[in-house]
């Protein structure tokens, strides 16, 4: 079986090779650039919680000490303090890193995996698929064919995978545009990200706008100011204004000492390819959306997409095209950030609008904080993780379905679980091995050695049922989970979304369960799936 072709050695590129190597598919990722990234600190990255988690466990590296939690969020308008917010538990945090740091991070750890060939300087100028699979050719001193069993566009705004496989990518150009600086100084809120709307030392007009300061390691800021609508250049002496009189501002008029590092035009674009799959090739990160206002962060999504994509593939790779399964990947990845790019697209006009009526609404400012506070914060429509509640793998008519604190479609907690050789580890990471999960919610057996409970009650049953499912699957334990009653059993898929919850063991729902998962019933596929019709 030929190796996945990946398209891209971006931080999405890297992650699904790793994703897929852990599930034992080999790859070969296509690399324009010469192997390895040029510092940028102007050019960041924030990451919630459940992406984190997903580089930690296939890098293997706590990415605390790549980039920095932030210790509290704190939003001012004009000279008034809106809003703070304190994270007290540091895993709650966003964590800010460069993202230079975590492309590093990525590939050392690829650096280490068989399973995995980064080609250097190979830009991809043609594509050929059959129902075989997919030939690929690139250009440069190392140019050749690449033979692949399927190929994954993640190449970008302006990805070539799109554009040879004539999939429109509409939406709209400009949404907003940032001047960026990264520099070493002192602020006044150590650790704290800061959003300053309408700050004093700009009191009008449409360059009023807003700032916003995230802190990175060793002192260093990422500052970001909204640039008004326009073409306007940005040049190095209003970028210098604008540091020295926002230092200024946040020092009662004294401009600290600083050290400029990085600078940089950021501008920001809506749009949504038509497709994600096209046969034997799919779509992920900026090749299929682009999203980033309001402070919302696009490559979020896009480890999202490799998350979801990695396990499906891995399963055609090893056992055979389900095209239910594969067409899955765009149904649930599609809609769910569709969905947040009109949130945003609505929200855009409310807080970037200026004045009129709105100006005077009781209330209204408050409002728009709360709205840019959900963006920056990953909550809320604008940044949620979000659900896939309508997938189309989900099993209907469970008789023993039984509601608990997480709604299927959703990710699942990080509850403590036994696993089957007895040791304690945390749900999460179980994850990502190809295999579903099964977890029996069984109070008080954490007290008591495994021996001791695995041949008693309802175990041999469950552990017979979880054995003859149409998929593999691993048997996990945990004391409790939110919402759930004693002999309650969840289904998780291998990225961490819950699929049903029962009460206690039924075999014919978790195998129905199980089956609609994976994509309904093994058959033999002669045509690729509908999304490429």
């Amino acid at each position: 079986m030929d190796p996945v072709i990946i398209v891209g050695a971006g931080p999405v590129g890297l992650t699904l090779a790793l994703a897929l190597a852990r599930q034992e598919v080999p790859s070969v990722v296509l690399d324009e650039g010469p192997g390895k990234d040029e510092p940028r600190l102007a050019r960041t990255v924030v990451l919630r919680e459940d992406t984190v988690a997903l580089l930690e466990r296939l890098t293997g590296m706590p990415l605390d000490e790549a980039g920095l939690r932030w210790a509290g969020w704190r939003s001012m308008r004009r000279k008034q303090v809106m809003r703070e917010i304190s994270f007290e538990e540091a895993e709650s945090a966003p964590l800010h890193v460069a993202q230079h740091v975590l492309t590093g991070a990525l590939r050392a750890a690829l650096a280490a995996e068989p399973l995995v060939d980064i080609a250097a300087d190979s830009r991809l100028d043609s594509l050929e698929q059959e129902p075989s699979g997919v030939t690929a050719h690139t250009r440069g001193p190392n140019g050749t064919w690449w033979r692949g069993s399927y190929l994954v566009g993640c190449d970008g705004p302006r990805s070539t995978v799109r554009k040879l496989a004539d999939i429109r990518f509409p939406g709209r150009t400009a949404v907003e545009r940032y001047a960026v600086a990264a520099l070493r100084t002192r602020l006044p809120w150590d650790g704290e990200a800061v959003l300053h709307r309408l700050p004093p030392w700009r009191t009008s007009g449409p360059t009023a706008g807003e700032v916003v300061a995230r802190p990175l390691p060793d002192g260093v800021w990422r500052l970001d100011w909204l640039l008004p609508p326009g073409k306007d250049l940005v040049t190095p002496e209003v970028l210098l204004t604008r540091i020295r009189e926002t230092l200024a501002g946040w020092h009662d008029g004294t401009t600290p000492p600083y050290d400029l590092l990085d600078t940089g035009v950021h501008t920001v674009h809506h749009r949504l390819a038509r497709r994600w799959r096209s046969g034997r090739l799919f779509l992920a990160g900026d090749a299929a959306h682009l999203l980033g206002t309001l402070g919302t962060q696009g490559l979020d999504e896009g480890l999202r997409d490799a998350d979801n994509l990695a396990w499906k593939l891995a399963l055609a790779w090893h056992h055979g095209p389900r095209e239910a399964l594969l067409d899955s990947y765009q149904a649930e990845r599609r809609a769910l950030v569709a969905a947040r790019l009109r949130a945003a697209d609505q929200v855009l006009p409310l807080l970037r609008g200026g004045g009129g009526l709105r100006s005077y609404v009781p209330g209204a400012t408050r409002g728009h904080d709360a709205l840019l506070t959900e963006g920056h914060l990953g909550r809320g429509p604008l940044g949620e993780t979000g659900t896939y509640a309508d997938s189309p793998l989900a099993p209907q008519h469970l008789e023993a379905e039984v509601p608990v604190a997480t709604p299927p479609g959703a990710q699942v907690e990080d509850v403590r679980v036994t696993a089957e050789d007895g040791s304690f580890v945390q749900l999460r990471e179980r994850l990502g091995r190809g295999a579903l999960l099964v977890v029996l919610v069984a109070p008080g057996t954490g007290v008591w050695e495994r021996k001791h409970w695995v041949t008693a009650g309802i175990m041999p049953r469950l552990a017979a049922a979880v054995t003859a499912l149409p998929h593999p699957a691993e048997l996990l334990v945990a004391e409790e989970y939110p919402g759930a009653a004693a002999h309650t059993v969840l289904l998780v898929r291998p990225d961490g979304h819950l699929v049903t919850a029962l009460s206690g063991v039924r075999p014919a729902d978790l195998y129905a369960a199980a089956e609609a998962t994976v994509g309904g019933p093994a058959r033999a596929e002669a045509t690729a799936g509908s999304a490429a019709k």
